[in-house]
Parts: structure tokens; sequence; C-alpha cells
């Protein structure tokens, strides 16, 4: 049995106390306070990361760069998450992670981490104004996209398998989810 996700949001945790946490492999994120707590990833969700970095990496402008969890994005005192694959604008890199909103924020499911991923992380997000949310399911494999428009994601797109989709946002790319996991 894969170990669950916790969602700490009996009290107001601040990036200090989260800070101070220790390293023991866990994913350690704050959503407006809430402090989320996500084991260590399996292998099949770290080939997804691979093959999705690489994917948008080699199309990426140089304006942009693409990184990987764990990094900070800090969307305001409250809030630092991880997304497990982001892009972002390089003025956007500061010393100790990302201090504005990527324009591109990807999460890869799992069975532990589906509910934060959809609902949490996805209403997070909206609300910064993210230009692009995706939810790559590496166990399908398929990939949703979601663009904000008009101040609220919409359905882009929905891929699976051997089909492929190009993003206009954040920039051309093609993916196609069973060939970012090879």
């Amino acid at each position: 049995m894969e170990a669950m996700t916790l969602v700490l949001d009996d009290r107001e945790w601040t990036l200090a106390e989260r800070d101070a946490l220790p390293d023991d492999g866990c994913r350690y994120e704050l959503i407006d306070g809430a402090l989320v707590v996500t084991p260590s990833p399996v292998p099949v969700h770290q080939a997804a990361v691979k093959g999705l970095f690489l994917a948008l990496h080699h199309a990426c402008p140089a304006d942009l760069s693409v990184y990987f969890a764990p990094l900070d994005v800090f969307l305001d005192p409250k809030t630092a998450m991880q997304p497990d694959v982001l892009v972002v604008r390089r003025t956007d890199v500061g010393d100790k992670g990302i201090v504005a909103a990527p324009v591109l924020a990807v999460e890869v499911l799992s069975p532990s981490t589906q509910v934060v991923d959809r609902n949490l992380k996805f209403q997070r997000f909206e609300r910064a104004q993210v230009p692009s949310y995706w939810l790559l399911d590496p166990r399908r494999p398929a990939l949703m996209a979601y663009e904000l428009r008009d101040g609220a994601y919409e359905f882009a797109a929905q891929v699976e398998g051997d089909e492929s989709w190009t993003a206009a946002l954040p920039f051309p790319v093609t993916i196609s989810p069973r060939a970012l996991l090879d």
C-alpha cells in the first residue's frame, strides 16, 4: 500500500516551521498556511517527471526555464508549493526558489496525491493566475491540460497513450503521454 499525502490544517504553519522539519525524504509544502506532507515518489512518477522535463526543456525559449521538484514556488508568505515540473520566467528565479507564479505548473498524479493535485493545488494555482496547469497520470498514461481564461481554468486538452497534443502555452511543445515514460 502506498503512503498517503497528509494535509495538516489544524493550525496555520509558517515557512520557518516548515523549513525546520526534518529532511526525511518527504515533500513539505505550505498552501495557505496548511502543511501538505507528501511521501517520496515511486519510479513511475520520477520517469514521468524526467520525460516531461526533457520534452519541455528541449522546446523552452531562452527567456524561460524548466525546473522540477523539490523547488519552492513562493506565492505569498503562507504558500510555498513544489510542483513536480514547472516553467518560470528567468527573472522570477530567486536565491531560495521561485519568487512569482510560474507560467506552467505540472503535477504528476499518484494514488496518494491526486486528490490534493486535482483540488487544492488546482485551486491555488488558479488563484495565483498561473496561465497553464497540467495533470499527468503515468499509470494510464494521460495528460490533462488547463489554461487560464478570464481568471479561471478551462479544460484545454486531454491525450492518452500514444496520442499527441501540441501545447500553445507556455510555448509550442508536443506531448505524447506514453513517450514521456520511455
